[in-house]
């Protein structure tokens, strides 16, 4: 059975959990030890395919997060694979958004790219690319790509929406002239607000502190807006029944005929 590691991967996958699920220590161990030397660059995103199908069970979620981590060390070289592209929509998503990630910016663009054709060749026409890649583009920061690079090609493709291109070459130009949130990447964001990033640099809480304050500023504005609104409601509904009450007591009182008027 110790032969072809990217062939053994999957079945072993799926025997440590069977193990693990009936209580067979020893076997589990066995397997754990085996995977985790199965862990290359050739083998890691089949192993990561293989671990979703068993993403339930505690052993493979120990497992995943080794991949993970061997995937932010060697970033570059595995997003370089082919294999990659055969990864579920979530798991890319996942990786392309690690803080952790190793990769420069254009690499994370192509990987995304082909994963994008990939999936728009399996659909037969049905997908739009531009739609597709969409769903990654919030993960890549387009202005950490050099310039020339971003006009030479990636801006060609026209896969990229034209105001994230010139946000970036802004940017680069002059980083005062472009709110810092229009060209950093969102999950890379929310990932620094986890309780585990207790070691963030100052600059970056300060920059989360004023990104705080923005949205609670917008939340704040809404809130507002709506009281206004329902004051206003009030305030019309107010002077329409009043409108009514003048129109009445403005119309002369016609007294009924007695009895002997109209006999």
């Amino acid at each position: 059975m110790l032969g072809d590691d990217e062939k053994y991967s999957s079945t072993l996958t799926g025997l440590m959990n069977a193990a693990d699920y009936y209580g067979l220590e020893e076997l589990r161990r066995a397997c754990i030890g085996f995977v985790t030397c199965c862990i290359t660059v050739d083998t890691v995103n089949s192993i990561l395919a293989s671990a979703e199908r068993y993403i339930q069970y505690k052993c493979t979620k120990s497992l995943v997060q080794r991949v993970l981590e061997f995937v932010d060390k060697h970033g570059n070289e595995v997003l370089s694979l082919g294999s990659f592209a055969l990864l579920p929509e979530h798991v890319v998503r996942l990786i392309l958004s690690r803080e952790e990630l190793k990769a420069d910016e254009l690499t994370k663009f192509q990987a995304a790219l082909h994963w994008s054709q990939r999936s728009c060749d399996a659909s037969c026409g049905t997908l739009d690319l531009r739609d597709v890649i969409a769903n990654f583009l919030e993960c890549i920061e387009f202005y950490k790509i050099p310039a020339s690079i971003l006009m030479r090609e990636v801006h060609p493709l026209g896969v990229v929406p034209d105001y994230v291109i010139m946000n970036a070459l802004a940017f680069q130009a002059d980083p005062s002239s472009v709110d810092i949130r229009k060209v950093e990447s969102p999950n890379r964001f929310r990932r620094m607000t986890l309780p585990h990033a207790f070691n963030v640099a100052e600059s970056d809480l300060i920059h989360l502190k004023h990104t705080a304050n923005f949205w609670a500023e917008r939340a704040e504005a809404a809130a507002a807006a709506a009281s206004n609104q329902f004051k206003d409601n009030g305030k019309d509904k107010k002077e329409k029944s009043s409108r009514i009450g003048l129109r009445r007591a403005s119309k002369p009182f016609k007294r009924s005929k007695t009895l002997m008027e109209s006999s």
